[in-house]
């Protein structure tokens, strides 16, 4: 009777399956690891240096991080929301070509956009030079704007970057909500603000809750704006504490707390919609958008286009302007800067191979375990493999750190052991330290996509195959891979860009002497050199477009 129970047990957990269980806990486990080492770091440090950070460090971070996150995710919430209404329920000049270009500022990352408008908005920059001269001032002591370093201008530049998020999610929530719940709230005596507010904006809360958290996450992560902006955040404080302070223990400090906030974020967004169950049993009407005219359309064409020419129509003219102008004077790029680039794009393809590799797996074990037990086993896998992507790049870095030196130790001991010499930091002292930042920050993208995908095969396909006698391996092989096509083209195509304008843990992992189009960027806005950074930041911004125009297709059809 035992060996009967151990024979099925057996078939339970090791058949043709098995291979791709054990890569799913493989990748999730490489995930986990970093944050167990974050904790295990920070309680290895000393509690001497807190009285001096207390004082003078956490404090100001910490009220500039809370701050900053309330101040984006109201801006963001206001502007993503507003947009996607706008563009849903009114028909206007340009409306349709607004759908998809409030998508737009997507394509620029944070810091450069805080790098272009440090220049534009300079007290002797091109604005406020034709600001004076329009109103007969000679001299910036006459005349000058408000400097926008400081927290305001960190919260206005963040939240036109970043509003995208909330309009994506709710302009898709809006444009699939049934026309005849509107029509009930006008018939009950709403006007046409209260039908927005008491109807239209209730059943849209999750689609913003996932909007405004996506946000949120994207400005916790930044560090390049920050620093320019003069905001000292916990980031930056992680970054400084441990490059410029060298203290591994109180960096990892810091970035424990980072991740409570994270963890509170998360835990926050879904609190306010755990109890949000919407359900339609009728066939859903479209919302039709009113026609407006007049004073009342050449508003709403202002207000549409205004979050694109702030978010990313000045930046991207002022940096190919300025591309145009070195390239003049200089006669051409420097050598410097196409090795920079040519390091991007090469670490950027390792990395997405990598983690569409992985992404793959991950979906697969979860698709292909049929056993209940292995089954709820390998989900788990899958959730656990996507939380890197709620980790800061710089708490990442941070993380990373420990265990990749215990594996350069292993393969050194190795070595010496068969009698070679010692290869030295093999992973620290390459690229592969930065690949593996960027596999577990954006494996989320590749599964989620790749879940996307998978769900749209009908299993009888599946089932097809192994009746067949076909393994999961070749059913894989034969039958998903081909219709897997376009998610994994997506899927490889959002990260590819991602790992291009990672600047955070590229910062902090990158072997010496390795320079990316962002780590170049950085170091020329901090040598105040604004003409030789925007070049690289032009071309960021350009393979940036790359994902804006996939998701702008989806927007079109979506509408459609």
């Amino acid at each position: 009777m035992q060996e009967a129970k151990r024979l099925q047990l057996r078939r339970i957990f090791w058949n043709s399956d098995t291979g791709w269980r054990l890569g799913a806990i493989f990748i999730a486990l490489c995930v986990v690891t970093p944050i167990l080492t974050l904790g295990w770091l920070a309680s290895q440090g000393s509690l001497s240096h807190w009285a001096h950070l207390l004082n003078f460090v956490i404090p100001t971070a910490f009220a500039n991080t809370v701050l900053l996150l309330l101040g984006v995710g109201v801006l963001v919430t206001c502007l993503g929301t507003g947009a996607a209404w706008l563009v849903t329920a009114f028909s206007f000049p340009t409306q349709r070509i607004l759908s998809w270009a409030l998508l737009l500022p997507l394509a620029v990352p944070t810091y450069i956009v805080a790098f272009a408008y440090l220049d534009i908005l300079h007290p002797i920059g091109p604005l406020q030079g034709l600001i004076r001269d329009i109103l007969g001032y000679s001299s910036p002591r006459e005349f000058r704007l408000p400097d926008l370093r400081g927290l305001p201008g960190a919260i206005f530049l963040l939240g036109f970057v970043l509003y995208p998020y909330v309009y994506l999610s709710t302009r898709v929530m809006f444009a699939t909500q049934a026309a005849s719940l509107l029509e009930a709230g006008r018939i009950l005596g709403l006007s046409g603000r209260g039908v927005f507010l008491k109807v239209a904006l209730p059943l849209a809360r999750p689609a913003i809750a996932v909007g405004v958290s996506l946000a949120l996450l994207e400005t916790l992560n930044d560090i390049g704006a920050s620093e320019f902006l003069g905001v000292q955040t916990l980031t930056v404080s992680v970054y400084t504490t441990w490059v410029t302070r060298s203290d591994l223990a109180g960096a990892a400090q810091i970035a424990l707390a980072m991740l409570a906030i994270v963890v509170a974020l998360i835990l926050l967004e879904r609190h306010g919609r755990k109890r949000q169950r919407y359900a339609n049993t009728q066939r859903m009407r479209p919302i039709q958008p009113k026609p407006l005219k007049g004073t009342a359309a050449l508003i709403a064409i202002g207000l549409g286009w205004a979050p694109i020419i702030i978010g990313f129509i000045a930046p991207a003219l002022y940096l190919l302007n300025q591309t145009i102008k070195h390239l003049h004077i200089a006669g051409g790029v420097s050598s410097q800067l196409i090795q920079s680039g040519l390091n991007t794009i090469g670490i950027a393809l390792v990395a997405t191979l990598v983690v569409v590799v992985c992404g793959i797996v991950v979906t697969w074990a979860a698709r292909s375990t049929r056993s209940a037990s292995p089954y709820a086993f390998t989900k788990l896998c899958a959730r656990v493999s996507t939380v890197g992507y709620a980790l800061p790049g710089t708490v990442l870095a941070i993380a990373l750190l420990t265990p990749i030196n215990l594996v350069d130790d292993a393969i050194a001991w190795v070595a010496q052991w068969l009698g070679n010499t010692s290869p030295g930091l093999w992973l620290m002292g390459s690229s592969t330290a930065l690949v593996c930042a960027y596999a577990i920050r954006f494996m989320a993208i590749s599964v989620g996509g790749l879940e996307s995908g998978l769900a749209r095969i009908p299993p009888s396909l599946e089932q097809a195959s192994r009746l067949l006698g076909e393994t999961a391996t070749g059913t894989l092989r034969r039958v998903h891979l081909p219709l897997l096509r376009p998610a994994i083209g997506a899927a490889a195509l959002l990260v590819f860009v991602d790992t291009m304008k990672e600047l955070p843990a590229t910062l902090l992992l990158r072997p010496v002497n390795f320079e990316t189009l962002a780590t170049w960027l950085y170091a020329e806005a901090a040598r105040g050199t604004y003409e030789e950074g925007a070049v690289a930041a032009l071309a960021i911004v350009l393979a940036g477009l790359l994902p804006v125009i996939v998701l702008a297709r989806s927007q079109l059809k979506s509408g459609h």
